[in-house]
């Protein structure tokens, strides 16, 4: 329990979608701290003894949960939230799918597949994949965001001017993020928390973890924000760079198909020199790998790169 927590907001006032019309769970003031209990991506339906099966069979309707909302008092349209990210309180268990039709690859890898994560929440210690492989972790929120002006029931699934699904996994503890109010107490909410992601979440999903994080919203009135924005304290790969990386390209006139071909070659190469099956390397990929635009002003050809950490081998 957080002793320096206002609030606490268990984790069965959970929402999936953004209403603007949603009853509040909680009223805070501004500059108050918030313990957030959060569930999984899954709602807790992939657990410690979940098969391949149960990704085949995953109930869409019950995926990113966000525990919340939170009316802030005072905040009204053209204000922004200040979300400072204090502390994460991670469960030790995880898990990474292959969900058929969703991913970057979703035509190449149309079977589920499912990988089982355990790692020590206290130390934080690089997650085992396999023989010799170990992943570096950093526990960070997926979904954060305020309601959206319009009215109705939209989608938790894309992102939103306003946050949601942003999946930026440099949104983790020690950083300040700004979000754009669009509605009356802004009606907060968090969730789908991750232990480690790389940058784009090639397979659609990360190492996705149950978690509490713990808050503290301050509103910055009359913002005139348009979009999120976001301040980190720091590097934000020290826990990457150690021992380099291994890096494939894609090149040509269009980015979607540039990041599909560096993932693509980035998959054979750990197949070819680890002995991973493909659908391993593509999530492997997307907890641990980044896609970066190297360069996009050399026309008519654009280089997408796709970045491997070697201490994951090393």
């Amino acid at each position: 329990m957080c002793v320096a927590c206002n609030h606490t907001i268990h984790r069965a006032r959970h929402h999936f979608g953004w209403n603007r019309d949603f009853e509040p769970v909680l009223t805070a003031q501004s500059g108050e701290t918030i313990h957030f209990e959060c569930l999984d991506s899954s709602a807790g339906q992939l657990g410690a003894d979940a098969t391949v099966e149960s990704v085949r069979t995953l109930d869409f309707g019950k995926v990113n949960p966000v525990t919340g909302p939170v009316f802030v008092e005072g905040a009204e349209p053209g204000d922004a939230l200040k979300v400072t990210i204090r502390k994460f309180i991670p469960s030790g268990l995880g898990w990474t799918a292959n969900i058929p039709g969703f991913g970057l690859l979703a035509e190449d890898f149309p079977d589920p597949a499912l990988r089982l994560w355990t790692y020590d929440p206290v130390s934080l210690a690089p997650a085992l994949h396999g023989p010799g492989g170990r992943v570096p972790l950093k526990p960070f929120a997926g979904t954060i965001g305020v309601a959206p002006a319009e009215p109705g029931l939209h989608s938790v699934v894309p992102p939103r001017r306003v946050g949601g699904n942003l999946d930026i996994r440099d949104l983790s503890e020690g950083v300040t993020l700004y979000l754009p109010v669009e509605v009356p107490g802004a009606l907060f909410s968090i969730g789908d928390t991750h232990a480690a992601q790389g940058d784009g979440e090639v397979c659609g999903t990360a190492i996705e973890s149950r978690m509490d994080v713990e808050v503290t919203l301050d509103l910055v009135k009359d913002a005139r924000l348009a979009a999120p924005r976001f301040t980190t304290p720091g590097p934000v790969t020290r826990h990457l760079d150690a021992a380099g990386y291994e890096v494939t390209t894609g090149i040509g006139p269009d980015l979607m198909t540039g990041a599909r071909e560096a993932l693509k070659r980035m998959i054979d190469l750990l197949a070819a020199e680890h002995g991973m099956s493909p659908v391993d390397a593509y999530m492997l990929c997307s907890v641990c790998g980044d896609l970066r635009i190297s360069e996009i002003v050399d026309m008519p050809n654009w280089v997408v790169s796709f970045y491997f950490p070697r201490i994951v081998f090393s």
